[in-house]
């Protein structure tokens, strides 16, 4: 996953903000490479995150 682009806040976030992100996204480039060793087809590896966040814009919305 080197070719990653990650996304900026426009506002400064705390450093325990920065951690959590930090930890989070080391943790699905962990998840995602597994899934990709184990054979996972990459489209049910996009759909389970598009998802995923589809899920959470909802919560967030409502």
């Amino acid at each position: 996953m080197s070719k990653l682009t990650r996304l900026h806040h426009a506002l400064p976030l705390s450093p325990a903000i920065v951690k959590a992100i930090n930890e989070m996204d080391e943790s699905l480039r962990k998840a995602i490479d597994n899934a990709k060793a184990a054979g996972t087809p990459q489209g049910r590896v996009v759909a389970l995150l598009h998802g995923q966040a589809h899920s959470q814009t909802a919560i967030m919305v409502n």
